[in-house]
Parts: C-alpha cells; structure tokens; sequence
C-alpha cells in the first residue's frame, strides 16, 4: 500500500464508529465484530505507516525535534 493516509483514515473512521456504538448502546454483534476486527486493523495501520516509501531528508542529529525551533540541535 503506497498511501498510508487511507490506512490511518479507516482506522480511525472504525474507532468512531465503535465508540459511537457503544455509546449508543446499539448494534452489540457489530460492537463485538468491530472490536474482534481492532488488532488485526491496528497491525495493518502500523504496517502501512511503516512499510511507506517515504524518505528522510535530516538526520537525527540534525533535526531530532521538528516541531519546535527552540528544541532542534544544533
């Protein structure tokens, strides 16, 4: 799978939906499938981020805080 974005986009849709449901207190064999179902779509949200063909420019080194300015070293 090239794009990862659809992997975590589902996994998360599932997760709101099964939240919902629970909340709802509806629909319990699709509680219990949906809630069966979430190891096996973790493990493939985790490989699909993993296994993308996404290159790193920085090293560690270089870039080991991106987020902020103040915390880069450097």
């Amino acid at each position: 799978m090239k794009n990862y974005h659809s992997a975590v986009g589902i996994v998360t849709a599932v997760l709101i939906v099964f939240v919902t449901l629970i909340q709802l207190d509806i629909a319990h064999l699709l509680i219990w499938a949906i809630f069966l179902a979430g190891p096996f779509l973790i493990l493939w949200m985790v490989w699909a981020v993993l296994a993308a063909p996404v290159e790193i420019q920085e090293t560690f080194e270089e870039q080991w805080y991106q987020d902020r300015e103040d915390l880069r070293r450097g």
